[in-house]
């Protein structure tokens, strides 16, 4: 069961604002007018993408580690992460001027690692050890422990909690420049520090305002959790989503969001590419996956927020561009426009003109076309990728697929074939 620790206060948040706004960025509160007219309301992003580090994470790292004495934090302090966590750290013990060793998993992209030396700049000894997030915390637990050197976690924490909260203190004094009062705030969850933070201070400064935490469907452990009212374990996650995708939920955190928080929503993954294409092309907003959640979730609540005052927190920028073939192939496919088959051709000249003229719509295109010819046999299979210009399109190319090759595949629905053969 959930454990009865006391949580977080607003006047705890309050301190931690004290503490930081002469550290980080206050970032702005942009009034969207795409989104606005898109979904009838009024839609304000708060801009953490353009954060130091270019996400929340510089808010709770910092404020966690000033909090230690000082004889224990010239010692040095120890975390784990795959990336905003880690550079929240680096910059932190740089400026602070304290040693930091921090642990990332081995198959942490080269990109994230040169990030944290950067932030870094000499104070940081990163270490690459074992092939999963949970591998590598396991050890920089173990190292901290010897070491006697302070672990800094990555949001169960309640220093951590009040330092990602002051990006509501900032947020609420911007509406209230504006004259607004937010009606909606959505922002994501990973392990659930920003939205704890953002929830305690939220609902005793604006208690109408309802708190939505967004999560990624494929990594659901806050939703979860809140089932069992308890923390528990995923047995795997879809790792897509990397700044949202946890197995498990922190104890504190899951306090913060039953008391706090409203409601908690899960976004496909193919959802959270499309708004990540729609960000960058309509607002040139470059988010990461975890950043884009937010505003993902707006097409689900659409009729709810008509009218009213909404705002989505950009929770980071931090967005590898050699994932963008990734983000538009999985958006394509979510949005029902690209489809892969295993198709079977006959092994005869103008097989493929034939399939072309009777299958194909005249605005539809081949993507990809791997053919392996049988000699023994009349047909062959062939793995071919459908672009399709209208997804209303489907059912109809589907019936004239049925008649081309009644035994066909269609390969979205057996994902190890999918992830074999494309």
């Amino acid at each position: 069961m959930v454990s009865q620790e006391p949580l977080v206060k607003k006047a705890d948040i309050e301190t931690a604002y004290q503490t930081l706004k002469d550290v980080v960025t206050h970032t702005p509160l942009q009034y969207d007018e795409y989104l606005s007219q898109k979904y009838q309301c009024e839609v304000y992003l708060k801009r953490e993408d353009l954060q130091k580090v270019r996400s929340f994470k510089l808010r709770g790292a910092y404020y966690a580690i000033s909090c230690l004495p000082k004889e224990q934090a010239q010692k040095g302090v120890v975390c784990a992460s795959a990336g905003n966590h880690a550079q929240g750290v680096a910059y932190t013990a740089q400026k602070m001027d304290i040693p930091a060793t921090i642990f990332m998993p081995t198959t942490t992209p080269q990109q994230k690692i040169s990030q944290v030396e950067f932030f870094g700049k000499g104070k940081v000894d990163v270490r690459l050890v074992g092939d999963t997030f949970d591998a590598s915390a396991k050890e920089a637990k173990r190292f901290a422990k010897e070491m006697q050197q302070v672990f800094i976690a990555p949001f169960d924490d309640h220093a951590i909690i009040a330092g990602q909260g002051t990006l509501a203190v900032e947020m609420q004094a911007d509406l209230v420049k504006e004259s607004r009062q937010a009606d909606y705030v959505f922002a994501a969850i990973g392990g659930g520090g920003l939205i704890s933070g953002i929830a305690t201070y939220l609902k005793e400064k604006s208690p109408v305002t309802k708190i939505i935490g967004v999560e990624p469907s494929g990594a659901a452990c806050m939703s979860e959790a809140l089932k069992r009212n308890q923390v528990i374990s995923l047995d795997t996650i879809d790792k897509f989503v990397d700044g949202a995708a946890v197995k498990q939920a922190g104890a504190k955190t899951l306090s913060h969001v039953q008391a706090y928080v409203d409601e908690v929503t899960l976004i496909p993954e193919g959802r959270v590419c499309t708004t990540i294409l729609e960000l960058y092309t309509k607002q040139a907003i470059v988010a990461e996956p975890a950043g884009a959640l937010s505003v993902a979730a707006l097409e689900y609540y659409k009729d709810s927020i008509k009218g009213k005052t909404v705002v989505c927190v950009i929770s980071g920028g931090n967005n590898d561009i050699h994932r963008m073939q990734e983000i538009e192939e999985r958006s394509l496919m979510f949005e029902g426009l690209k489809h892969y088959f295993v198709i079977n051709f006959p092994q005869r000249p103008g097989a493929l003109r034939e399939f072309v003229t009777e299958v194909l719509g005249p605005d539809d295109d081949i993507t990809k076309f791997e053919y392996t010819k049988r000699v023994n046999r009349g047909s062959g299979p062939v793995v071919i990728g459908i672009l399709l210009k209208n997804r209303q399109d489907y059912d109809s190319m589907l019936q004239r697929l049925e008649q081309f090759d009644s035994n066909y595949i269609d390969l979205s629905q057996n994902q190890s074939l999918y992830t074999l053969l494309v």
